[in-house]
């Protein structure tokens, strides 16, 4: 057992699965991020929604910053993944937006180019946000808190 100093609970010791969940996602978020700013920029620019009162390119390098260091945060701040994990399931909801955007407008982009390509992308949404929730154990933290 472990005890968490951010909600002052006891938790079990993360599991392997889990752990190897959390650093996948961490490398998934560093490598998407890092391809924002690289090869993959007009790309993401084509996500961007156009009613966002922002510059397309500012949107692109900025999730691109932010999604470098949510990701370099889940693979080294093990002692405070849940409360990373939590920033990165409401990074991961703010960022929604833009792939119904791209649904909407039937946007091609990143080889989603169909309908119903881009409606399965929809679906991964919820998915990453259950995936930054479990691995970090901020779901379990919350449970064990609410419970405490």
């Amino acid at each position: 057992m472990t005890s968490d100093a951010a909600t002052g609970t006891r938790t079990p010791r993360t599991s392997i699965p889990r752990l190897i969940g959390r650093l996948a996602l961490g490398a998934f978020l560093l490598f998407a991020g890092i391809s924002h700013l690289a090869w993959n920029r007009e790309a993401f620019l084509a996500q961007v929604p156009t009613w966002l009162p922002l510059e397309g390119d500012f949107v692109v390098v900025a999730s691109g910053l932010v999604e470098i260091a949510l990701g370099l945060s889940l693979l080294l701040l093990a002692r405070r993944k849940v409360q990373v994990g939590w920033v990165v399931a409401l990074f991961f909801l703010a960022i929604f937006p833009g792939n119904i955007s791209q649904f909407v407008t039937a946007t091609d982009s990143f080889g989603l180019d169909s309908d119903l390509s881009r409606g399965i992308r929809l679906l991964f949404q919820p998915v990453l946000v259950a995936w930054a929730l479990w691995s970090t154990g901020a779901w379990r933290a919350w449970r064990a808190r609410r419970a405490a």
